[in-house]
Parts: structure tokens; C-alpha cells; sequence
């Protein structure tokens, strides 16, 4: 499997602007700018998109490892945190709320921690990664 995505820019860094396609559609010339990233404009950034991919990730990953157990979850909601400091990326925070019948708290929490770990995106990043689960 190959996935890609394209991105276009034209200006400066700060006045700059740009869009970003995927094949998909879900990105379809996309704003993205310094002022997207920075400064709070309307439109994406990378770290958000990191985010996302690493929600969507990490929560696929829960979903297999309980599907493999048997469960099925009712519903998983997962928020990814990216903390970016003097241009690094130094941490992604997974809190995810699931709801999955037939399990308790601390079996959900092992799952996560599991997931945590194991999903795609964190495997392919080399920052600190941390998880919290909250079940119900």
C-alpha cells in the first residue's frame, strides 16, 4: 500500500499561501498558510493533520485489538494532543472514551495502552506518546 497527498505554495514563509489534495478528496486545495499554523486563520496546518491521522489511527488500533478479543465497541471517540515546542514536535496525547460491552475499565485501559503503542502512526514517530482512557 502507498498513500499520497500533494502540496502547492506560493510566497514567502509569513505571507505566503498554499493548498494540500488528496487523491481521496477529503483534501481538496486545502488552505494552508503560516497563518493557519500560527496565528489561528481559518484553514489546516501539519500538526493538526497529524493529529488527525494519529486519532484515526490509534483508534482503529483499539478497535482491532478489541475485535480480536471479541468485544465490539459501542463507540470510540478519540482527541489527539500535538505539543510542539520551538518547532519540534515533543509529545501527541491519545484521550480516548469508549463505551464497549462485556469489558471492564482496566481491560479498556490495557487495550489503549496497547494501541498506544502499537498503532501505525505511533510506530512511525519518534516522539514521547501518551494515552488516557476513560470508559464507560
Amino acid at each position: 500500500m502507498k498513500r499520497t497527498a500533494q502540496a502547492h505554495w506560493e510566497g514567502n514563509l509569513k505571507e505566503g499561501k498554499g493548498n494540500l489534495t488528496s487523491p481521496s478528496g477529503i483534501l481538496n486545495k486545502t488552505n494552508y498558510s503560516f497563518k493557519t499554523r500560527f496565528e489561528g486563520d481559518p484553514g489546516t496546518n501539519p500538526e493538526e493533520l497529524l493529529a488527525a491521522a494519529h486519532a484515526g489511527c490509534f483508534t482503529m488500533a483499539v478497535s482491532a485489538i478489541l475485535t480480536q478479543k471479541g468485544k465490539t465497541p459501542t463507540s470510540l471517540d478519540t482527541e489527539a494532543s500535538v505539543t510542539m515546542e520551538s518547532l519540534t514536535i515533543t509529545g501527541i496525547h491519545l484521550n480516548i472514551k469508549g463505551t464497549v460491552p462485556g469489558i471492564t475499565a482496566d481491560e479498556f485501559t490495557a487495550v489503549t495502552k496497547e494501541a498506544e503503542k502499537n498503532c501505525v502512526i505511533s510506530k512511525a514517530l519518534g516522539v514521547t506518546i501518551t494515552s488516557e482512557a476513560h470508559f464507560s
